[in-house]
């Protein structure tokens, strides 16, 4: 199992607004696709997330569903259902990063976000960040579509976008101490990891993922090439996106 971080050792300067107005929004989407009926939550998740077939003009809607889900096809022409597509339908691109699969997607998600996006919303900047998150999240997206072209799968999840949060701080506070749990079949314990070696652990793992899954849909329903293209993205944009001289005081800072 991967090691889980629980917080780090990374105090910021201001309070980080739009980290949890995301996790919000995130938390929110989920509740109202709880509230859903099995059908009406098969075609709000279809309605808006990627499609790579469809986004690129491969397929139509229901086409994708007939080849991903012949059951779910079925059912849904036998009684005259299907999704509102979005128009244009790259919009999907943005809706797919607030929707989640389930409850462990969703807290995973936020859990990297809370732990990370503080420090990165700090050196960025409130609406910098908004901006640099969504961005790692379409790149994060158009990498996943470039190496699933034929995939009918939907893509949904903050994952991309958190993953470019994740190259921020991997390049901006690799010193950083992160207090994880190490859980491997009976074996619990609570360390300190730099952060460097547990961002590079996480990245390691979706580059193999991604090697050992192309000519495949993805890594066994994990958008892995989404979590690479993100991550790197975070890496470079943070350079052009980060205020000179913002970071937190106490902290080792150094330029990776």
């Amino acid at each position: 199992m991967f090691p889980i971080p629980l917080r780090d050792e990374n105090p910021t300067r201001t309070f980080p607004i739009v980290v949890v107005l995301l996790i919000g929004v995130n938390i929110a989407v989920y509740v109202y696709q709880s509230l859903l009926s099995d059908v009406d939550l098969f075609l709000f998740r279809y309605t808006y997330s990627v499609i790579p077939v469809v986004v690129t003009g491969q397929a139509k809607m229901m086409e994708a569903i007939g080849a991903a889900y012949p059951q779910a096809y079925g059912y849904l022409t036998q009684h005259g259902l299907q999704p509102h597509a979005l128009a244009p339908v790259w919009l999907t691109i943005f809706s797919s990063m607030f929707l989640h699969g389930n409850l462990v997607h969703l807290g995973g998600n936020m859990l990297y976000l809370w732990i990370f996006g503080n420090n990165v919303e700090d050196i960025v900047g409130h609406v910098r960040f908004l901006i640099f998150y969504l961005v790692c999240g379409v790149i994060a997206a158009m990498a996943q579509i470039a190496l699933t072209l034929h995939s009918p799968a939907p893509m949904l999840g903050a994952s991309g976008a958190v993953a470019g949060v994740l190259g921020a701080y991997y390049l901006r506070f690799p010193t950083a101490r992160v207090l994880t749990l190490l859980w491997i079949l009976y074996f619990v314990q609570l360390v300190y990891l730099p952060a460097s070696l547990l961002l590079f652990l996480w990245f390691l793992l979706q580059v193999i993922q991604s090697v050992t899954s192309l000519g495949g849909s993805g890594g066994g329903g994990v958008a892995v090439f989404a979590h690479v293209g993100g991550f790197v993205a975070g890496w470079l944009l943070v350079r052009v996106f980060a205020r000179g001289g913002g970071r937190p005081r106490g902290i080792r800072w150094e330029r990776g």
